[in-house]
Formats: C-alpha cells, structure tokens, sequence
C-alpha cells in the first residue's frame, strides 16, 4: 500500500494478548496459516539464495515459497530478480529448485517457446504475426521484476514493493555480523529435511539455549558451569561460567572438550580448524585464578585462530577486535526465517519454509572462509534427509527429536497456550508479535523498527514493540 499498511487489515485469530502465552492453535489451526500466506509472507525479505550459487553473468537460481516463484539471476548490473511465469499462458520457465546460466540462450517457455534474457527482456515470440501488436509491447511483455537485495554473502526477495529496505528491516545486527565477515563466508555443505510442524515451532526450538540441559546433555556434561550460570542458579547451578573446584588446566581442558562437541554436533558453529588451533594452546602460560584464566584463554584461542586462518590467506577479521566493536550473540535470527549461529570464525545458518499448517522444510549450512582462489564449487543442491536420520549432525538430529513431540503436544487437550519466560525466551514473544503485526495491518515502518530489535535477542527478554 501507498501509505505502507498492510492490504488485509482485519481481525486477528488466536491474537497474542498476554506476551507471556502463545495460543498453541496459532501452531496448526488453518485460518491462521491462511492470512500468514496472505499477510505476512508476500511483505517480508525472504533468503533466497546463497551469492556463491551465481558467481558468474546468466547464472541463475530458483526460489519458491507457498506456491510463489522467483527467479534469481546475476546479470552484467548485478543481482536482478523476477517472477517465474511466461508471459504469454504463465507457465513457470523454470522448475522449482532448478539453476543454471541463461547467458547465452537465455529463458525459453517450455510450452510455446517464447524467450526472455537475463535482463527479463522478450527476444523471441513464435509466431509472432499471428498476435496483435497491442498483446506484444515491450515493456508489458518483459518478465515482471520482483524486488531483490543482497546482504550477507546471500539474495533476498520481497514481493512487496512497498516494504521497507532490508537494511531497514534488519537493523543494526547486519553491520555487525558483516563485521564478523559473514559475507565471505562460503558453503561446505547444505542439507534440508521435512518436518512434520509447524514452521514456528521449528524455529522456536533455537530461539533459546534454554533447552540444552536437556536435549543437548552431552553440552551441559562438558561445561555445566556455563549453562548453570545462566539457568540453573535455581535448581542447584553454581552460578558462575568456570568451576572454582577444578584446577586451570582441568577448566580449560572442559572448555576445550565442549568446542568440540559443538564442532562435532554443528560443524560450522565451531569449525574443525578452528579446535585443531585450540588444541594447540592447551597449556599455555595462564594466571592461576580460573575465573582469569579462562577468559583469558579464549582470548588467545580467537588471536591464534584469526592470524593463522589468516596466514593460510582466510579473510577473518580480528576475532578479539569485532567481539569488542561489533559483538554478536550466539545465534542471530533474520526474520521472518532465517537464523546465523556465529561462534569463532565460521557460523551455520538454518532457514525454515511452511508447507502447510503441521509441515515446514528444514534447511541447514555448515559456513566457513577460505582463502582466495581456494573456494569450492558451489553446493548447488541440498542433501535431503528424513529428520530421524543418523546423517544429521548431533545438535540438530536431537533437535528433530523433540519438534514432532511438540506439535503432537499442541492439539493436546487443556492445552491451550504455551507459557513463556519474560526473561529467556522473549525472541519468541516478539516475533510471535510482530507477526500479529502483520496480520492486522500494522504500518510497515513501524514493523521494520520492531524486526529491528530482534537482532541480539536470542536469550532475550520479553520486549515493547511500539504497536
């Protein structure tokens, strides 16, 4: 809309109105899933693809999302995006997934044959006496454009023209991780599951670290002091993120064994380069109080990563300079579906896809930097698993476990909200929120200033939104 509302203002199912309760039939109830597919989806910026899957002129890559489809294509002027339907009957001109390069031929209708460059410009129309001029003119018969930004070392889309620019809609925490040089990170592997949930309660199951202790025992085992320190004060947690009761060494030794849990469990998270380097600085000289120490040895642990992956000709920043000028959390999520999970160097992404009330795509990268002229080609496709498979990394694969659990536990009867922490476990209030936003209409600059604060809440508090 020209004022930048919303079309479809109106009322609201299930709306959030105590941010401490999520109605649990926002999770599968069918008139909610609808007017998220007319209200929210078409307005925000969707991660359509990574830039390393277009490095050259004509090449292409096909993004689609409840039923709207989107071709991606790098062009002598940059990035450019458009709707994936011929011109003359419609037909989608390339399949859902697909990529290639449309240099040279550029794209043909697999129906009649008509052809459009990678500028969206009409080259060919067979037979074409046999149409009136006024069906032919240029300009209406070129591709229609859909708006594109690029951020990150990635493409995003928006079908809204109106909505305020990404910058605007992601705020601050794009400086910041641009800082950490997530835009020259580059995909080791990508693979992508079906899970039977919701699309939210996907991405809810990382919006808090809360559940380690419990899903994740092998990361509370290796550092219990660092999850008491910040939820089990309470329920028998020492409080503080080292333990008085073991030397130096036997702390660090247990800082040590968790980066590598999380290398093993997440790959890109902590790479495994990045604990070869640690290993290498298990006994180096530290003062004797362990609360000194331990800082202090990551300290080290992010110096000597970021000048040896720097002399193998990585583009790393300065790890202890950026977690002072630009500090980030250890998860950042893009709304409405895109997450960066950053610790040293590298980080994994997760994006998360509806397919229908109880049914979403499950998308995870392991990221990381290598030196120029040492890249690997681009992974074009993603390795698609059942949820359950053992191919999964740890962290994930125990992930998996519980969200199918949990959208059972939805339609459980009583069960009518979730209850939320007001101190760790805001982010998903807040989103939860800002969709409600969407779906009555809110004005976009207001919705762009709210996204704003979701960069830095992972862990975060329950927050006013301004609507």
């Amino acid at each position: 809309m020209a004022d930048g509302t919303i079309a479809g203002r109106g009322r609201v199912p299930f709306e959030i109105t105590d941010p401490e309760r999520i109605p649990s039939k926002r999770y599968y109830d069918e008139e909610f899933y609808r007017l998220e597919t007319e209200r929210l989806w078409p307005h925000v910026w969707q991660m359509a693809c990574r830039l390393e899957q277009i490095p050259n002129v004509g090449d292409w890559v096909e993004y689609s999302n409840l039923g709207k489809s989107v071709i991606v294509v790098r062009t002598s002027e940059g990035v450019k995006a458009f709707h994936n339907a011929c011109r003359h009957r419609g037909v989608p001109l390339t399949e859902e997934g697909a990529h290639g390069n449309c240099k040279t031929k550029g794209f043909i209708c697999p129906f009649h044959g008509w052809r459009w460059n990678m500028d969206g410009k009409n080259t060919f129309v067979y037979g074409r006496h046999m149409f009136s001029e006024g069906q032919l003119d240029e300009a209406d018969l070129a591709l229609r454009a859909c708006r594109v930004e690029t951020w990150g070392g990635c493409a995003f889309i928006n079908l809204d023209d109106n909505a305020p620019s990404l910058r605007e809609s992601i705020g601050p925490v794009a400086e910041r991780l641009e800082a950490h040089g997530m835009g020259n990170l580059r995909a080791e592997w990508w693979y992508a599951t079906v899970l039977p949930a919701n699309w939210k309660v996907g991405m809810e199951a990382f919006m808090e670290g809360y559940h380690v202790m419990r899903t994740h025992p092998q990361l509370q085992q290796a550092a219990p002091m660092l999850y008491n320190m910040m939820y089990g004060m309470d329920t028998g947690g020492i409080g503080i993120p080292i333990n008085p009761n073991l030397s130096v060494r036997d702390n660090i030794k247990a800082q040590f064994k968790h980066l590598g849990l999380l290398s093993d469990g997440m790959a890109g998270m902590v790479h495994p380069k990045e604990v070869e380097i640690a290993g290498q600085l298990l006994d180096v000289e530290l003062p004797e109080d362990p609360a000194q120490a331990v800082p202090m040895w990551y300290g080290i642990v992010q110096d000597q990563i970021s000048k040896q992956l720097q002399a193998k000709g990585e583009p790393v920043p300065d790890l202890n300079a950026v977690a002072v000028s630009d500090p980030i959390n250890a998860v950042e999520f893009i709304f409405p579906h895109f997450f960066l999970l950053p610790f040293f160097s590298s980080m994994s992404s997760y994006r998360i896809r509806p397919l229908g009330p109880e049914s979403c795509l499950f998308e995870l990268w392991s990221l990381t930097m290598y030196p120029e002229g040492e890249e690997p080609e681009p992974v074009m496709e993603p390795v698609i698993l059942p949820y359950d498979s053992d191919q999964f990394p740890e962290i994930p694969r125990q992930d998996y476990s519980n969200i199918p659990l949990q959208q059972k536990g939805m339609h459980a009867e009583g069960f009518e909200f979730m209850r939320l922490s007001k101190d760790i476990e805001g982010l998903i209030s807040n989103y939860q929120r800002i969709i409600d936003g969407y779906l009555k209409g809110v004005p976009q600059d207001k919705l762009a200033a709210a996204n704003q604060k979701l960069g830095g809440n992972f862990d975060g508090k329950i927050l006013d939104l301004g609507f």
